[in-house]
C-alpha cells in the first residue's frame, strides 16, 4: 500500500532479507528492483520529488570506501567495478539502455523512503525511466529518473490513476508522524500504520500540507474506504 510506514526490521522482512546495507538493489526480487531514499538534512544523497509530485530524482552511489586516505565523495560515480563488472549504477543504466531501445520494459522500481531513524515509508512502485550524468561541483555522478508506475499491485495489476496521485513530501512525512505521536489517529494502533489523506487527493485534497494528512492504520483506513468525512 502506497505510504504504508515500516520499521527497518520489517522492511527487511517483507523483501526476505537480513540486511538491507546498499541504498541500490538491482533486482532483489525476480519482479522488481529496490531503492532506499532519504532526503533529511543529512541524506548521503540529493535525492529528491519533482514539481509534478510523481516523479523521484535518485543519484547514484559512490565507490566504496577502500582506505581513510580515499574520500568517495571526491570521485566520479562509478559504472563498473575494479574488476570490470557492472556496479549497481552500472546495472540500473542498462536497464534503462535496454528500455530505451525497447528491448526491455522499464525496470520496476519498489522506493522505500526514510522518514526518521527506524521508521520508513513505502513510497511505492516505480518505473525506471531515464538517467544523466551530472557534474555536482566536485566530480560526475549519475541521477536516475524514476516515474511512479500505474501498477501498484504487481500480483493482480491493479492500475493506480496517476492524475489523481500525488506523493507526500518527507518533509510533511515527519510532521505528521511527530504531530500524530506514531499512532492511528482515530484508535490510537502503534500497527500496520500509513499516511492517509483526510480528504482525498481524487477529491480535491491535497499532499502538499500538514493538516490533510494523518496516519491511519489499515482497519480505521479501510473503514473510512475513500469517503468524504
Amino acid at each position: 500500500m502506497l505510504d504504508q510506514i515500516f520499521s527497518y526490521r520489517e522492511m527487511c522482512d517483507i523483501e526476505k532479507v537480513q540486511t538491507l546495507q546498499r541504498g541500490m538493489n538491482f533486482h532483489m526480487n525476480p519482479n522488481y528492483s529496490v531503492i532506499l531514499m532519504s532526503r533529511r538534512s543529512n541524506a548521503p544523497y540529493a535525492d529528491r520529488i519533482l514539481g509534478d509530485g510523481i516523479t523521484i530524482e535518485y543519484e547514484g552511489h559512490d565507490e566504496p570506501k577502500t582506505s581513510y586516505e580515499i574520500n568517495p565523495k571526491t570521485l566520479d560515480q562509478p559504472k563498473l567495478t575494479r574488476n570490470g563488472t557492472l556496479t549497481q549504477n552500472g546495472k540500473f543504466i542498462r536497464a534503462i539502455e535496454l528500455f530505451k531501445r525497447g528491448s526491455a520494459d522499464a525496470e520496476l522500481v519498489k522506493v522505500y523512503e526514510k522518514i526518521l531513524p527506524g521508521v520508513w515509508s513505502l513510497k511505492g512502485f516505480f518505473n525506471l525511466i531515464d538517467y544523466q550524468i551530472k557534474y555536482d561541483g566536485k566530480r560526475n555522478v549519475y541521477v536516475f529518473l524514476l516515474k511512479l508506475s500505474d501498477k501498484q499491485d504487481i500480483k493482480t495489476n491493479t492500475p493506480l490513476d496517476l492524475q489523481h496521485t500525488r506523493l507526500i513530501s518527507s518533509e510533511i512525512k515527519k510532521e505528521v508522524w511527530k504531530r500524530d505521536k506514531g499512532k492511528c489517529v482515530i484508535c490510537g494502533s502503534i500497527k500496520n500504520l500509513h499516511f492517509d489523506h483526510d480528504l482525498p487527493f481524487s477529491k480535491g485534497g491535497t499532499s502538499l500540507i500538514v493538516q490533510n494528512i494523518r496516519l491511519l492504520c489499515a482497519k480505521c483506513n479501510l473503514a473510512k474506504s475513500n469517503k468524504i468525512e
